[in-house]
């Protein structure tokens, strides 16, 4: 699965309508909202959107014909097996309808052309792990962290005899990066990963 590395635009007149797309990652229903807030233009004809976080998605025709715009969104974004991203096509109409499949194809058109046109990375699935290690050793325990992709330190705490750190690692890696810490630190770290 993937997603957007972070907001992207496009626009194209289609029959004289001006369409314009906005695409961008979010992380849960609460910042989809505040995104098509965001990105919606109160002087618009219509703000269209879909988004998916997950199983869970939603998408709105915003006054056009049900079915012509919303759904078309949500379906660039599934064709293009992405995930956590929400996407607003502002609509100022022109003057020339464009019937029922016209707007399927302007709107669902629009929304895949501003996915592509966005740099997509890879959603890595990652659990939480609490490192305890001793000064001698936290330099190297951090340098070798910062040396696997996907981990990200998230907390730093000092105690009397070293730190604490709580790092997100990737899932499929977790138990042989706790190895491999355990490993250089001669078992003096220790290392729990949260199921």
């Amino acid at each position: 699965m993937y997603t957007l590395e972070g907001p992207t635009s496009f626009e194209e007149i289609i029959k004289k309508s001006r369409f314009v797309a906005t695409a961008g990652p979010i992380a849960s229903d609460e910042a989809a909202k505040e995104f098509i807030a965001a990105h919606s233009d109160g002087d618009a004809n219509h703000n269209c959107w879909a988004w998916r976080v997950g199983q869970s998605y939603r998408s709105s025709d915003d006054g056009e014909p049900g079915g012509t715009a919303g759904k078309p969104i949500l379906q660039a974004i599934d064709r293009l097996s992405l995930d956590n991203v929400a996407v607003v096509v502002t609509r100022w109409f022109g003057g020339v309808l464009l019937g029922s499949g016209g707007l399927i194809r302007a709107y669902g058109g629009t929304a895949a052309a501003c996915l592509r046109a966005g740099k997509l990375v890879e959603i890595v699935v990652v659990c939480e792990a609490t490192i305890t290690v001793t000064f001698s050793d936290l330099a190297l325990v951090k340098a070798r962290l910062a040396s696997i992709a996907g981990v990200r330190i998230r907390q730093e705490r000092f105690t009397e005899a070293g730190a604490t750190l709580t790092a997100d690692l990737p899932e499929a890696h977790a138990q042989q990066t706790a190895r491999m810490i355990m490993d250089i630190t001669s078992g003096r770290a220790s290392v729990a990963v949260a199921p």
